[in-house]
């Protein structure tokens, strides 16, 4: 199966809800979450149940906070996990490339004092901007509302929909902050219903990290001088992506091109 066959793309709404002066972000994520099986099935990955969930839903409500973000920026954040298990979740993307991707570390892992959410903004003409938030619980839901309040320095609710509907509403300016914090699964399910509210924009995101081996060679083709020790006398050299695990095998032939 060829990684350019998945490419179904999800629809992010940016909702502002007049009157509360709060920002609703909403969508559906299966088609997103199919692509990231298909992705696994490729390279013939699998993730452990616990580390699966957790990993698909911090993609969901990061696939949302991009979209309450300006659109000329790329994102990325890793979860340094203690509890439930000790492991990496990685996810990054950008609303210019309308992609998202994650994955999971659990090898070599240094075991942290606690759970840290460590953020990367990068922005065309500017310098890279960084954060280091210590985050509660084991709940993706609870550690972004946690980095909305320490980074952001603003209060978010995260909220989980049936059928994979996550949603997400921060405070803006003014931001009727009782009602935030008042809000429930069946407030939101009804929101449009009960809230005056106005679409102020949709956004398309697809689970798409766009390696390839021609990306990956010209760093190996750096280490030719030591390539006898890279492949350790093996024909091929195994090469995984940082950002979505895909695996690609190299031989020497390949560096020589």
């Amino acid at each position: 199966m060829s990684e350019e066959l998945v490419e179904e793309f999800i629809t992010v709404e940016s909702i502002f809800v007049r009157g509360r002066n709060c920002l609703a972000l909403r969508s559906k994520f299966s088609p997103l979450f199919t692509d990231y099986y298909l992705h696994l099935m490729q390279y013939g990955l699998r993730n452990e149940e616990l580390y699966d969930s957790l990993l698909k839903e911090l993609m969901a409500y990061f696939t949302l906070y991009m979209v309450a973000r300006p659109w000329a920026e790329q994102h990325a954040w890793t979860v340094n996990l203690r509890t439930p298990a000790v492991a990496n979740l990685f996810v990054t993307g950008s609303s210019l490339t309308e992609s998202v991707v994650g994955r999971v570390f659990t090898q070599d892992i240094k075991e942290p004092e606690e759970n840290t959410l460590y953020s990367t903004l990068l922005r065309k003409g500017f310098e890279p901007q960084y954060s280091v938030v210590p985050i509660p619980g084991t709940s993706p839901a609870r550690w972004v509302e946690e980095f909305y309040r320490q980074s952001e320095q603003r209060n978010a609710r995260c909220i989980e929909l049936p059928d994979e509907c996550y949603t997400m509403v921060t405070a803006q300016p003014d931001a009727d902050e009782e009602w935030l914090a008042s809000l429930t699964r069946e407030k939101m399910a009804h929101l449009e219903e009960d809230e005056n509210t106005r679409v102020l924009e949709t956004r398309r995101f697809r689970f798409y990290c766009g390696c390839t081996l021609d990306r990956i060679l010209p760093t190996l083709k750096t280490l030719q001088e030591n390539k006898e020790d890279l492949f350790q006398g093996e024909e091929e050299l195994e090469i995984t992506c940082p950002r979505c695990a895909a695996i690609y095998r190299v031989t020497k032939e390949n560096l020589e091109d």
